[in-house]
């Protein structure tokens, strides 16, 4: 069997993946066709033996659309416009769609305006130029009344043909979808006006002016332009997110190094990244990218794997110790051989499961699409049957054709056509203001069923930093504790260093100056001061480490062994201090997590739905954060395939999977999820394959955009409920069957009104979004505000670097940057210390000066 990917062409709702899907699906010796209409791609297996792109492509096409091999031209011919751009990027798409609404837009602002002139000025008092009056007012200027509109519609229908192409050749294959309706209802109207310049011109022909009134203030080429212009509006909104799959791809693809230095016949020699062998010895210096999988063969060092593991903390490693690719080397220079190259290396790997697991995702099935499949004909079928039926009765052919007419006018499927974009522009604007940014309507209409989330640990559920959690003195009191560690990690390669020189920093105490400072990799540092014991004259001497290290030098750390058991079981990190053999203190350091994660993960689980860690940190570390948040299951040690792989061993067993993450490892299985949600803090890579974005990196905010996509569900019911409640009343009414017995007769005044209503109905109901209540987040609340004096900003760009590294800050809810004041006014949750802005604003590559 091989695997294959084709492009597809044509598809504009998931009725069409699923033809598409069926068409191939009935070809023997094909299996696992998926079809994403998202990326309009679609992968299969097939037997090279039974079958062949060309007979795939050639269904595809036979069933009303276009295919190619992905990556090679057209195999086949059609005449269709799609095709011709079947190998466009998705910012092409939308870029031509754009052009396509603006044009439509210029053309149908005159039709509004001369259609409804007179209802503006009575209504809301426009004035209404006297050339107007002159060329469009009163029965003696209907025709041009009639004939001015119908020319600027012509242009709009034209120029949105692909409605009208696809619409009514899926409807005579059998399968009539969303274009269908908006086809069917957009040449219905116009079609009623054309007959009604026929008739106002028969009117004035034989001086009928009651004629010619009747039908002049009855034209719908209004109608005509505006349903296909307002679902171009739809189309270019959803062909914006279209192109994320190949942005994360092509990030991903950056993120690994282009070169290496690589070690041959005793010299260093840079060469491509793709021309790596296993075997080859790779040199790495400190702050490189590593170009391949290896073990270390010299040297040691730390090493940054949060962007595979997932873990902040800097793991240190030695000769023998595995190394991963597209990782940092912190410190230290080290030598390794290559094991796993090219396409085989992690990160590679990476790039292929983000491809497959976005290329296999199953479309969302649109309720109107579904609806279509009925409504459509059966309002062409009411309306056949009822101009038979009068004509069987002896109504004149006119008659009969008014009454086909008015059914497929009040039937017009604008109602029906607005029902589910309007409620998801409402509820993802809704959405944008409070930070949840949703990528389409299809994120939003399916995470109302989601019953599973699963959440990575570091920089989701934890801040993504360590700190100091814990202090415990001994014989001296914390603010001298505080001093000894600090002046010990000031000379640290330590990964827990930052956080104790940040706590003493955050806490006013300047690090103890010592001397001989000496590191033992891996297990601790040993430094001396004499100021501890001037009386005997002699340096004391400090040794801070793991237990095991205070074994080796004679620390006795016995009685505070159910101490450093407790702070294991939390998941905490001791570093213990002893000076001259003596215990002094134990400082406990941890990634904690953020102030809402308790508050999220318990609201999930009273909304029903089931929470997962999921975390490439240790089993013990994870286990207790589990503990203390209360969650029901943990999954720890998972590199980023085995991610993707828990994705989709829940969704086979048919749950609907929600993962939210904010790590380069978490984006295969963001793709691989049904809604992936992305941290915003988190990488540009998660973020981009994700469905959803929290700006303000806040779990609360997944809460509530579950809670809004319920809501925006139950608003899309209601709104199918109203374009269909007056088209149920209406029809039978247009149809004519009260006119035989009450003389009731349904004109077309009372179709367009009806219509509108409907309209208006589902327009008013879907605002109700705007007054959505999210849930309570206590962050919102401003406890601080300061102006911060920053120096080294020269333009815009540095503006924009200022701006995202204080947005990132844990706590910080708004900030301005004033380049030409060279100044930052911050407004937080918390009090944030000036040693940490300081940190940030450094770290970005300017200096704060106050």
């Amino acid at each position: 069997m091989k695997k294959e990917k084709f492009d597809v062409t044509g598809m504009t709702c998931s009725a069409c993946s699923a033809r598409v899907q069926k068409a191939v699906e009935k070809l023997e010796g094909t299996q696992g066709v998926a079809v994403n209409l998202l990326t309009n791609s679609m992968q299969l297996e097939y037997d090279e033996d039974t079958t062949s792109p060309e007979v795939i492509i050639a269904a595809v096409e036979k069933a009303g659309y276009g295919a190619s091999v992905k990556g090679k031209q057209s195999i086949g011919t059609s005449s269709r416009t799609e095709e011709k751009n079947s190998t466009a990027s998705a910012a092409g798409q939308a870029e031509t769609i754009l052009k396509r609404l603006i044009w439509s837009a210029v053309f149908l602002l005159p039709v509004v305006y001369i259609s409804m002139h007179q209802m503006l000025e009575s209504m809301l008092g426009l004035p209404v130029p006297s050339i107007i009056r002159n060329l469009f007012d009163g029965p003696e200027n209907a025709i041009a009344f009639a004939f001015a509109q119908m020319l600027l519609v012509l242009p709009i229908m034209y120029l949105n043909r692909h409605f009208y192409i696809v619409g009514f050749r899926t409807l005579f294959q059998g399968a009539p979808n969303m274009d269908t309706l908006v086809g069917m209802g957009s040449m219905a109207s116009a079609v009623f006006g054309a007959f009604a310049i026929f008739r106002m011109g028969y009117g004035l022909g034989h001086g009928d002016m009651a004629l010619v009134t009747e039908y002049s203030t009855n034209l719908y080429f209004e109608s005509a332009g505006m349903i296909v212009t307002l679902i171009t509006l739809g189309k270019y909104l959803e062909a914006r997110a279209k192109g994320q799959t190949s942005k994360a791809l092509e990030k991903l693809m950056d993120l690994a190094p282009k070169q290496a230095t690589v070690l041959k016949d005793g010299q260093e020699k840079v060469v491509p990244v793709g021309t790596l062998i296993v075997g080859d010895i790779i040199v790495v210096r400190p702050g490189e990218r590593l170009p391949a999988d290896g073990v270390i063969i010299e040297g040691t060092t730390s090493i940054d794997e949060s962007a595979i593991s997932g873990e902040s903390i800097p793991v240190a490693k030695k000769v023998g110790d595995r190394v991963i690719s597209a990782t940092i080397n912190k410190n230290g220079y080290i030598k390794f051989k290559a094991q796993r190259v090219g396409e085989d290396s992690t990160i590679s790997q990476i790039i292929r499961l983000v491809d497959e697991a976005s290329a296999t995702k199953a479309p969302i099935a649109r309720m109107a699409d579904k609806i279509a499949g009925i409504f459509v004909p059966a309002v062409m079928a009411i309306a056949l049957a009822a101009g038979g039926v009068w004509l069987f009765m002896g109504a004149s052919v006119e008659f009969a054709f008014s009454i086909m007419i008015s059914v497929l006018v009040i039937s017009c499927p604008c109602a029906l056509g607005l029902a589910t974009p309007v409620a998801i522009m409402v509820g993802t604007g809704k959405g944008a203001e409070h930070g949840i940014l949703i990528k389409s309507g299809e994120a939003l209409e399916i995470a109302h069923s989601i019953d599973t989330v699963v959440m990575d640990k570091t920089g989701t559920i934890t801040v993504g930093k360590p700190s100091i959690l814990a202090i415990k003195s001994v014989g001296v009191s914390e603010e001298e504790l505080l001093a000894v560690a600090a002046g010990m990690e000031q000379g640290s390669e330590h990964p827990l260093a930052e956080a104790v020189l940040q706590h003493a920093s955050d806490k006013g105490i300047a690090p103890m100056v010592m001397t001989n400072f000496q590191a033992v990799f891996g297990r601790g540092i040993m430094a001396d001061n004499g100021e501890m014991d001037a009386e005997n004259k002699k340096a004391s001497h400090f040794v801070a480490g793991n237990e095991q290290f205070m074994a080796d030098q004679g620390v006795d750390v016995s009685p505070y062994k159910d101490y450093l058991a407790e702070l294991a079981d939390k998941g905490i990190t001791p570093l213990i201090f002893a000076k001259d053999k003596v215990l002094i203190g134990i400082l406990g350091a941890a990634d904690r997590e953020k102030d809402t994660s308790a508050e999220a993960i318990s609201l999930f689980e009273k909304m029903g739905i089931k929470v997962v860690m999921l975390t490439g940190d240790n089993q013990r570390t994870a286990e207790a954060i589990g503990r203390r948040l209360n969650i029901s299951q943990v999954i720890a040690g998972v590199l980023p395939e085995h991610k993707e792989a828990h994705i989709a061993a829940l969704q086979k067993e048919g749950h609907k999977v929600a993962m939210i993450g904010d790590g380069i490892n978490d984006a295969p299985a963001l793709a691989r999820a049904d809604l992936g949600i992305a941290i915003g803090a988190g990488t540009d890579i998660a973020i981009e394959s994700a469905d959803a974005v929290l700006v303000r990196n806040d779990l609360l905010d997944a809460v509530s955009a579950v809670q809004l996509s319920r809501a925006v569900i139950r608003n899309i019911k209601e709104n199918l409920f109203w374009a269909f409640f007056y088209n149920i009343i209406c029809i039978p009414v247009a149809a004519g069957v009260l006119f035989t017995s009450f003389g009731i007769k349904l004109s077309p005044v009372m179709g367009a009104a009806a219509m509108s209503m409907s309209s208006l109905c589902v327009c008013l109901n879907a605002l109700r979004l705007r007054y959505f209540k999210y849930v309570k987040n206590f962050k919102e609340e401003t406890t601080m505000e300061k102006t911060l004096k920053i120096e080294g900003m020269m333009c815009q760009h540095c503006q924009k670097h200022v701006f995202e590294a204080l947005s990132k800050m844990d706590g910080v809810t708004e900030v301005n940057v004033d380049l030409e004041g060279k100044k930052a006014d911050v407004k937080a949750t918390r009090d944030i210390p000036e040693s940490e802005f300081k940190a940030v604003i450094e770290e970005a590559g300017y200096e704060l000066v106050g």
